[in-house]
């Protein structure tokens, strides 16, 4: 018998390494805009987070507001970048075949992040045939994560009690968002992540942190 109903997938950093691309990116639009950050520090303040939330933060820091014409250059220069060079997270696409024949179908991806943009990554790399039908935005929500919006409607629509969930995910955001629908979270923090990285998603209330996606399954009992 299985521990858990469903399982509940993050997107950005747990199945597509997509996270250096959009967030390079961004950085490079921010500095167009006059705010200069490297890399990591772009990393470090955006990841896990809708750009959109982040509106006052940018507005305040480039003194320009941040218009719906930049959001759409944004995104296009985004899936330009993420079309050209965006690959699953190893291991991510064998776990989530195991996973799904495991719980019959009962798995999602309920991600911070728009539609286009999961559709697109899941799609390119190999993922979509364990999702199709069972993908949730949170820019389609009243609020993304760190609520528990996503996590909440994935769960209704699978029919599952939320607290019956094993939700998987690589930020404090995401944690944070999993742990308030009342799911038991898995931390993915691989080694590239930092030495930080694990004890930043424990606080936020992971139980159990693991650093290869090829491990995930057998995690689950």
């Amino acid at each position: 018998m299985n521990r858990f109903d469903a399982v509940l997938f993050d997107c950005d950093g747990v199945l597509v390494d997509s996270e250096p691309i959009t967030n390079g990116v961004l950085r490079d639009m921010l500095e167009e805009l006059g705010w200069t950050l490297s890399r990591e520090e772009c990393m470090r303040i955006f990841v896990g987070k809708a750009v959109k939330d982040e509106r006052a933060l940018i507005e305040a820091r480039t003194g320009q507001p941040l218009t719906e014409d930049w959001m759409v250059r944004f995104r296009e220069r985004r899936n330009v970048g993420l079309v050209e060079r965006v690959q699953a997270i190893a291991g991510a696409v064998e776990a989530a075949r195991l996973i799904h024949q495991r719980f019959e179908g009962r798995i999602a991806c309920a991600s911070g992040a728009d539609r286009f943009k999961v559709e697109l990554q899941l799609e390119k790399c190999g993922l979509m045939p364990y999702f199709k039908g069972r993908i949730f935005s949170g820019h389609e929500l009243p609020r993304s994560k760190p609520a528990p919006d996503v996590y909440l409607a994935a769960a209704a629509a699978l029919g599952v009690d939320p607290r019956r969930c094993a939700v998987v995910e690589d930020t404090v955001t995401g944690v944070q968002a999993g742990i308030a629908a009342g799911a038991m979270v898995f931390g993915y923090s691989p080694p590239e992540a930092g030495h930080d990285a694990p004890q930043a998603l424990t606080g936020a209330g992971a139980v159990r942190i693991f650093t290869n996606m090829a491990e995930l399954p057998q995690l689950l009992g």
